[in-house]
């Protein structure tokens, strides 16, 4: 088998695909603007794995588009001058297709705008960071954003199944264990090329699908796994734990691997930011002015200096006292939002700008400073911070 078993099953369109059913579904988003030929820029975002590129193909052949696949990683200006130009001279759709669009830099982004403004292409980005942080906002106002989740187990044996239909043509004895299938779709973790790759290169390896040798599968030297995948979010979690343990020796640990992979310094530096509110909070204010200051840092000056910014961040994060209330406290609010929806505010917390709504109350009553329960009446009494409690 010459292909990559991950490149010989991709879906071809929307009826053998698996997952995203919220934007493929029946009469969900991207499945309408597929089967009604809508045009139109947008952005991918979620996990590896989860089928962007396969949408961005099967989105592209339902256009009857040219479609150009680019890299952020690899591919500079003068790549997408190639494509422009090309773009300029053709009759046809151009769907220019940027994988990890995250890492091209402002100017990057900024030489794409008027093309995409104008129609020479269609632009579909891919990334697995939040397009607000890593999208320059004149570009992102230009694109719909659609966000995809990581496949659920049931997604994950779907296309386990898959791939063992056509792995069976090589390997006729082909059989997979209950034990073996679950440990495969608990380490993919919801990301479909992982356990793809895994099961090729486990049959490949060892001719038989078993827990033990999908682990040395795993663990062999001799193969190398997109470090956007599992081991990617394994560091960062691991990174993140360690920090909110305050093990300052275990954090510099997985910083320095995260550094000597190439990970993005802005990527580290924005979780720290996340850390210094999530983690430490009221206990040490100053904590997120350090990790700001830290992302600023990275961000001037890049590699290899940005790595002691970096070390000296995480020091200080990791040290600092640690207290979660507040984290707490919204996320119990936005329990209440969720339940309740958009509650009547309390007539005098109302502003009232025009005489009318003076005269029917808005406003009326309110105290700058007051003991009263300044919550909705259905919730009033509730104590979403909590500053004494314990994890």
């Amino acid at each position: 088998m010459t292909e990559p078993l991950a490149s010989s099953i991709r879906p071809q369109n929307l009826d053998e695909f698996i997952g995203q059913q919220h934007l493929v579904g029946p009469g969900k988003p991207l499945r309408v603007a597929i089967e009604r030929g809508q045009l139109f820029s947008m952005i991918f975002w979620g996990p590896p794995g989860v089928g962007k590129t396969t949408l961005a193909r099967i989105y592209a052949n339902h256009m009857n588009a040219n479609l150009y696949e680019v890299s952020a990683v690899s591919a500079g200006k003068a790549d997408l001058r190639k494509i422009i130009d090309a773009a300029e001279q053709s009759d046809e759709i151009t769907i220019l297709f940027i994988d990890e669009i995250h890492r091209f830099n402002k100017a990057q982004q900024d030489f794409l705008l008027p093309y995409v403004e104008n129609g020479t292409v269609t632009l579909i980005g891919a990334t697995t960071e939040n397009p607000s942080f890593e999208v320059i906002s004149a570009l992102l106002s230009r694109l719909r954003v659609f966000i995809l989740h990581e496949l659920s187990p049931e997604d994950m044996l779907a296309v386990i199944d898959r791939a063992l239909d056509v792995l069976e043509a090589d390997y006729p004895n082909i059989s997979i264990s209950e034990e073996a299938l679950n440990w495969l779709i608990s380490m993919a973790n919801g990301d479909a090329r992982q356990a793809i790759t895994m099961l090729d290169d486990t049959m490949h390896l060892y001719g038989e699908l078993t827990v033990q040798t999908l682990t040395d599968t795993l663990q062999s030297p001799h193969l190398r796994f997109d470090k956007a995948g599992e081991e990617h979010y394994n560091t960062i979690s691991a990174f993140i734990k360690s920090m909110r343990a305050s093990n300052v020796d275990a954090a510099l640990y997985y910083l320095a691997r995260m550094v000597e992979a190439g990970e993005d310094p802005k990527f580290i530096a924005r979780r720290m930011v996340i850390f210094a509110s999530e983690d430490i909070g009221i206990a040490l204010p100053t904590a997120l002015v350090v990790a700001n200051a830290v992302f600023r840092a990275v961000e001037t000056i890049g590699y290899p200096e940005a790595a002691i910014n970096l070390a000296h961040g995480v020091t200080y994060l990791a040290r600092a006292p640690k207290d979660r209330s507040s984290y707490q406290a919204y996320f119990r609010a936005v329990d209440d939002v969720k339940k309740h929806g958009n509650l009547p505010i309390p007539m005098n917390l109302r502003n009232a700008p025009t005489q009318l709504m003076k005269e029917v109350g808005y406003g009326k009553g309110y105290e700058t400073y007051t003991d009263e329960d300044l919550l909705p009446d259905k919730l009033k009494g509730r104590k979403y911070y909590r500053p004494d409690e314990e994890e």
